[in-house]
């Protein structure tokens, strides 16, 4: 069961990836696929779990399973608490704020932009959270559906690699930050500049490839609501207020950032319930949370949890620690270690990954603040950009904007990994 557990991944990923020529929706795909490796489990727990006695396997399990289910909740909660935020700032056209602001349509220029506008705020914010905003942004700037993926395609590095030299800017470094292997400060001045390289190659490189304007997505909005000036900017100001109050409000009470986004979308929801509780029925529903929910799209948070479960079975059985120790075993070598976890982090998630890691080096081996943490943070975070399902920023962006598996590969990947190795070959130099 250990390999044929690996086999239904592996042709789920394949399904996933083939979306468009098998015509049938990725969610589909990443639930069956997440549930069959769960199944597999199940009846291969002799041999999987030798550890755990046969009359108690199935409870281990069950416990497993609930173990990643809080995890995953917690991140599909966060991951709807934002789009719906996002959604409400975007059906009161609060975003125009920001791109009336924008007046530039050469797309040289506006990739600049966008993508440093998108670094830093990351660092701020998170990288899920960033592409949710992002994403909102480009479809109100972008008509034309090649620039608007070659956009995104760049603003999932840049938030990627905004979010790996931030303490908050990345479930992995929040992991190794909270875990005491990095300090905030440390991994600040030391991962800034290879983030920084990450995402300079691939404008630079772009910078050369792109050519002209882009073709403006003024009057593709959603239909017109009466919306005063001060309404939208008030939205605009609370819903935005609200997401940069989610890593404090984790910093004040230690609670998990999703309820923190919870707490900001109750806050968001009471106030356009007050501002618009005079307007007519027909306008009001469009201009509320209740109606707003409506737009959030289900499927891309079905395939979220699908490919989650999927990976959680992976990391239960042991597939990721045993390949950890193979990785330990073949590479005794630091950044050959961390470069691969990288690169694996855009098949499998980053997350139990970094905790294979954290569990088989102890602060004994590597202290506080060492090299391999330095480089564990900046790997995790941005190799998940190599492909499109490899980070929450680019499952989030991927369903947003609909866009493709292989057009991202053809398209994207190298782009994602040249700035990656770049950011590394930076980390060698300065260390």
């Amino acid at each position: 069961m250990y390999i044929a557990i690996i086999v239904v991944f592996v042709l789920g990923y394949l399904g996933i990836a083939m979306e468009h020529s098998l015509k049938i929706d990725k969610a589909a795909i990443a639930l069956l696929t997440g549930t069959l490796c769960w199944v597999l489990f199940v009846y291969g727990s002799d041999t999987l779990i030798p550890q755990i006695e046969a009359s108690e396997s199935a409870s281990w399990i069950d416990e497993q399973l609930k173990e990643h289910i809080g995890e995953i909740g917690e991140i599909l909660f966060f991951l709807m608490g934002a789009m719906t935020i996002v959604e409400i700032i975007d059906a009161h056209e609060g975003f125009s704020i920001i791109t009336d602001r924008i007046t530039t349509t050469h797309r040289v220029k506006l990739l600049w932009i966008l993508g440093i506008l998108t670094f830093f705020l990351s660092a701020a914010l998170d990288n899920l959270t960033t592409a949710i905003v992002m994403a909102a942004l480009l479809r109100k700037m972008i008509k034309d559906k090649k620039d608007l993926w070659m956009f995104a395609g760049i603003l999932i590095i840049a938030a990627n690699a905004g979010g790996a030299w931030s303490p908050i800017g990345d479930v992995t470094t929040i992991m190794l930050w909270i875990g005491g292997q990095i300090t905030a400060t440390n991994i600040i001045t030391e991962i800034f500049l290879p983030s920084l390289i990450c995402l300079l190659v691939p404008l630079i490189i772009m910078t050369f490839r792109f050519k002209g304007n882009i073709e403006s997505a003024e009057g593709h909005s959603h239909e017109t609501v009466p919306v005063t000036n001060y309404e939208k900017k008030l939205v605009f100001v609370v819903g935005i207020g609200v997401l940069l109050f989610v890593p404090i409000f984790k910093s004040l009470t230690g609670l998990p950032p999703f309820l923190g986004i919870l707490f900001g979308l109750g806050i968001v929801w009471i106030l356009t319930e007050i501002i618009h509780k005079s307007k007519a029925p027909k306008h009001k529903h469009s201009l509320t949370i209740a109606g707003v929910l409506r737009r959030i799209d289900t499927p891309s948070i079905l395939f979220f949890l699908g490919i989650l479960i999927a990976v959680g079975s992976l990391q239960s059985a042991g597939h990721l620690v045993d390949l950890a120790t193979v990785l330990d075993n073949n590479f005794n070598n630091i950044y050959a270690v961390n470069a691969s976890i990288g690169v694996l982090s855009s098949i499998v998630d980053n997350v139990p990954l970094v905790a294979a890691a954290m569990g088989m080096y102890s602060l004994e081996t590597y202290p506080v603040d060492n090299t391999f943490w330095e480089l564990l943070a900046y790997c995790a975070g941005t190799g998940g950009s190599i492909l499109i399902i490899g980070s929450a920023a680019g499952v989030a962006i991927m369903g947003i904007l609909k866009i493709d598996f292989m057009w991202y590969l053809k398209n994207i990947s190298l782009l994602a990994l040249v700035g990656y190795i770049a950011g590394i070959l930076a980390f060698m130099l300065i260390n």
